[in-house]
């Protein structure tokens, strides 16, 4: 079987789809952006836009003009492939770039199967649920306009499918039998509790599961991941606990959201308005893979924090490590997390009752290896990478057998 994946970011979500599939036999072809890493066994294909977008167009059509450069651009690629003989049997992309646009125009008769990761409504979900950041009406019709690309790529869509719930709801309800639920998948099996792990601060001095340890953690430190609220209740946490030490992990850029005013990034922000913090606080920026591992496995309390929006591995990777969780209680998190039970559960505003949390559990850590198995178990029966392989498999035999 002849398996295109298209992602700018290659591999992006189809890290271990797309491998898993070269090892079966299959001859599968990736088409991303430049300068990505190449999966084992897949041949990588580059495609990059021939101009980019014009300059002072509409604010709203800025992403959709960027979304045709790319999705031109690799239907381009994609005639010449077809020019040469590839036909693929099944096409599996994002159209979060806009890069599946126009691949049903290149192969007609070849099933697509997109990834909903994420449909942009004005109301009920990301946009206008911080009011700290709420731009208005403009918001609203700027979330319809963004949304487009999402509706051509549903459209196009042969099948689909959701990592959560709630993600497949965000879309329009007449294409939601479109879609399934699947998860990218955890790898349970390496991301596991780790009794002996030890992480090593900035400062050298290294942290066990017998010290005090609370952990932040986002691709960057944003409003969109509920930095602003945790940043702010963190000076009654240092009060409260005075031998914790606080490790906040992620980068200084944006993902979500946009950049602060009258500062460079958002910790930097934060820091000028909460005040000086002192030594025990270590922001360390982006960590080895293997190192978030072993700071999640030592980790007493883990805050996750999130808009109404589309929900972080993260947050399920320190579940399988068998770490407590502090999540907001926000839909996605809501999805997985039964406040008591398999973690804990805190209003995303409410930064007084947060600074209570943190430091109520900081304070019971010793008591919550009831909680912290219910986690795992919860990864484990609902998002083990293999079962989560084997439904993706079973769409894509679905789209190539029935579409």
């Amino acid at each position: 079987m002849k398996v295109l994946f298209v992602h700018q970011n290659c591999p992006g979500q189809f890290k271990h789809l797309a491998p898993a599939l070269a090892a079966e036999g299959h001859e599968v072809v990736f088409i991303g952006q430049k300068d990505k890493p190449t999966p084992p066994g897949v041949k990588r294909l580059e495609y990059e836009p021939h101009r980019k977008v014009t300059p002072k167009i509409h604010p709203y059509l800025v992403g959709t003009e960027a979304a045709i450069l790319n999705g031109q651009a690799v239907a381009r690629l994609g005639f010449k492939l077809k020019a040469q003989g590839f036909t693929p049997d099944v096409m599996i992309g994002n159209p979060g770039w806009g890069e599946t646009l126009f691949l049903k125009d290149v192969w007609p008769e070849a099933p697509m199967v997109s990834l909903c990761e994420f449909y942009y409504n004005g109301t009920g979900s990301d946009v206008g649920f911080d009011p700290e950041f709420d731009t208005g009406p403009d918001a609203i019709l700027r979330a319809r306009a963004r949304s487009s690309q999402h509706l051509l790529a549903i459209e196009a869509a042969d099948l689909a499918y959701s990592p959560t719930e709630w993600q497949r709801a965000q879309f329009p309800r007449a294409y939601r039998d479109k879609i399934k639920v699947i998860h990218d998948g955890i790898d349970v099996d390496r991301i596991r509790p780790n009794p002996t792990a030890s992480f090593t601060l900035p400062n050298g001095a290294q942290l066990t599961r017998r010290d005090e340890v609370l952990t932040y953690v986002s691709r960057n430190l944003e409003p969109y991941r509920g930095f602003h609220s945790f940043m702010r209740a963190l000076p009654a946490v240092l009060q409260a606990r005075p031998d914790a030490q606080v490790v906040i992990v992620g980068g200084d850029e944006v993902s979500y959201g946009g950049r602060p005013k009258g500062a460079g990034n958002w910790r930097e922000k934060m820091i000028d308005e909460i005040g000086p913090l002192p030594d025990r606080v270590h922001f360390t920026g982006r960590i080895p893979y293997a190192d978030y591992l072993s700071l999640l496995s030592v980790s007493s309390v883990h805050v996750y924090l999130t808009y109404p929006f589309v929900l972080s591995w993260s947050m399920l990777e320190a579940m399988a490590s068998g770490a407590f969780v502090l999540g907001s209680a926000t839909p996605p998190v809501e999805e997985v997390i039964d406040d008591g039970t398999n973690g804990w559960l805190v209003d995303f505003f409410d930064i007084p009752a947060m600074a209570k949390r943190i430091s109520d559990a900081l304070e019971q850590r010793d008591s919550f290896e009831a909680i912290r198995a219910a986690a795992r178990e919860t990864v484990v029966e609902r998002y083990a990478l293999e079962r989560c392989l084997a439904d993706q498999r079973q769409l894509i035999r679905q789209a190539v057998t029935e579409v």
